[in-house]
């Protein structure tokens, strides 16, 4: 805690704003005076927060999750400290993680799943590396949800009416509020690199700068909660739905990954000649294997899986690739020493902790198993069938039955996350849509 004070009076901080991701990425917490905060040896909050829905409900049988509606304790992570660039006030933004009375992590904690799958790589003698590719849409202002979202109005004062992929014009057309964000993530230090404007009518995409897991997991949260504020501040809506828009693509989280030896700091997807290694072979055949298991990490919603879709800019199985952008597994062109597997399946609506985490998880079994990838694919993935589940209820089913990834990720929080997203699930089957009422009115 000494380091944090000394930062927080350092930026004469008046406010702090202490959270823990939970199961959806979203940021709970308290926000607390300064003085307070530095004053708390830990801070209280109930562990429930990371088993609450996205509606704001609990699955009925917590009580098989944990024994009672128990606080866990919360402790900050010092290398998460950072301003809120928006705040009127000096206010700190700081991730904290959750603990047991007895100094156990508590396990359903998104952060501590990410963190039990880089133990495993710790013990290999190896670090992971990623980047992850962010998409998202900006729409205008609605606040009627049986509205379909629509474009905004640019600087021009029009919408856009066709797609503008690559179109520099079309992002210029946000450059107030892309400026602000752009200062916000420097004050953030957030590692954002590439901007481009996507297929989508204003559809755009962030690419982050290669990195640490943890730390990319931790940016991603942060950026999205960035870009959602700065947006709202110019009067639009920015969202990270995985499919927004009926007629538009859907929007995705690729993951680039890659793998250091801690002794040699090489790549350990080359060989010394600088070809692909076998064990670049295990982690691809591993992602193939497991990636239907872990569905449910990368398409958490039923909204995710509208946007698996044939000829729709979204892989529909586990074929892999060199810079093939068809298939779920792409091998981006690069130099040996850059040699990584691009995972196309997440969308945008993920919880990069958990997305991470499945993903690495995946390729590690694929690497322990030492298993073979099927030949890569030189043509259209989209002819090939479906490999992937299509819906929410048949990704968590396979989910349940893959003692692999139950292992890996923790039975207690693989138990808890099923709870979750089925309570999701339910709670979805009780409203009924504007489909129904547009075709099932007045002809059935």
């Amino acid at each position: 805690m000494d380091s944090i004070r000394a930062w927080l009076k350092k930026y004469s901080i008046t406010e702090v704003e202490c959270f823990v991701p939970d199961m959806a990425g979203i940021a709970r917490g308290k926000i607390m005076p300064a003085a307070k905060y530095c004053m708390e040896d830990s801070i209280h909050l109930p562990e429930s927060v990371y088993i609450q829905t996205v509606t704001g409900e609990y699955p009925e049988d917590y009580s098989t999750i944990h024994p009672g509606w128990i606080d866990m304790l919360l402790r900050p992570d010092p290398d998460t400290i950072r301003l809120v660039p928006w705040a009127g006030e000096p206010t700190a933004q700081i991730i904290h993680d959750g603990y047991h009375a007895d100094g156990r992590a508590v396990e359903i904690s998104p952060r501590y799943v990410l963190r039990r799958v880089l133990e495993l790589y710790e013990e290999s003698g190896w670090v992971p590396v990623v980047a992850p590719e962010l998409e998202f849409y900006l729409v205008k202002i609605n606040t009627d949800p049986d509205y379909p979202l629509e474009p905004p109005i640019g600087r021009t004062g029009r919408p856009e009416t066709v797609r503008q992929s690559y179109s520099i014009d079309a992002v210029n057309e946000f450059d107030p509020m892309f400026e602000d964000i752009y200062d916000y993530c420097e004050a953030q230090k957030l590692e954002i690199d590439t901007l481009i404007h996507e297929a989508g009518a204003a559809q755009m995409e962030i690419n982050f700068r290669h990195g640490e897991p943890l730390d990319l997991a931790d940016q991603v949260l942060l950026f999205k909660r960035t870009v959602r504020e700065t947006a709202i501040r110019h009067n639009i809506y920015a969202t990270f739905m995985a499919k927004p828009m009926e007629n538009e693509p859907g929007s995705a989280m690729h993951i680039h990954q890659s793998i250091v030896d801690k002794k040699t700091q090489k790549n350990i997807f080359v060989d010394a000649k600088g070809n692909d290694s076998e064990l670049f072979f295990a982690f691809i055949a591993g992602l193939q294997k497991y990636l239907p298991a872990a569905m449910a990490f990368f398409t958490p919603y039923v909204n995710s899986y509208r946007r698996i879709a044939r000829h729709n800019s979204a892989p529909i199985n586990v074929q892999w690739g060199y810079d093939n952008r068809t298939v779920g597994l792409r091998i981006p062109l690069s130099s040996p020493d850059a040699r990584r597997v691009e995972n196309r399946v997440a969308g945008a609506d993920v919880n990069p902790y958990l997305s991470i985490a499945a993903s690495l998880a995946c390729g590690y079994l694929g690497i322990k198993e030492k298993l073979a990838p099927t030949k890569p694919l030189e043509g259209d993935a989209y002819e090939l069938p479906f490999a992937l589940p299509r819906n929410l209820e048949a990704a968590l089913q396979n989910l349940r039955a893959c003692g692999s990834l139950r292992e890996i990720l923790g039975e207690t929080f693989v138990s808890a996350f099923c709870a979750v997203k089925e309570e999701e699930y339910e709670t979805f089957f009780r409203v009924v849509g504007s489909w129904e009422r547009e075709y099932l009115l007045l002809n059935v």
